[in-house]
């Protein structure tokens, strides 16, 4: 749940930072991938929220909910990371890493899922 919160609090921060600090700094189109991995970063960590309390409700957390929870995390770093580094420096080679990131994600909703499914 700390991690989630402080995911959750860091989007509010990087948005914040990014309308304001960055919108005379960067170009459109790079406020626009920053702000992409603003909006994915808070959906995640609202994400992750509700996985650390469903762990929190179980005795014997489902393998499927701890795998969903780390995929989210890694999602974030390398989804939301990878735009925030490409929005920042221009680098383009940094839009490649981005899928492995959003693969995380859908990996991480499928796992969540079959969780949920099999949830007691």
């Amino acid at each position: 749940m700390s991690l989630a919160a402080l995911f959750g609090g860091l989007s509010v921060a990087a948005g914040a930072f990014g309308s304001h600090a960055l919108k005379e700094r960067l170009s459109a189109r790079a406020l626009e991938i920053f702000e992409v991995g603003v909006r994915y970063q808070m959906y995640h960590a609202l994400a992750l929220l509700l996985v650390a309390i469903l762990l929190s409700q179980t005795k014997s957390p489902s393998p499927n909910l701890i795998a969903s929870g780390w995929l989210f995390i890694i999602g974030i770093f390398i989804f939301s990371g990878s735009l925030y580094a490409l929005s920042l420096s221009d680098i383009k080679i940094l839009g490649a890493i981005t899928p492995i990131g959003g693969v995380a994600f859908i990996t991480a909703w499928g796992a969540l899922a079959i969780a949920a499914f099999n949830y007691q």
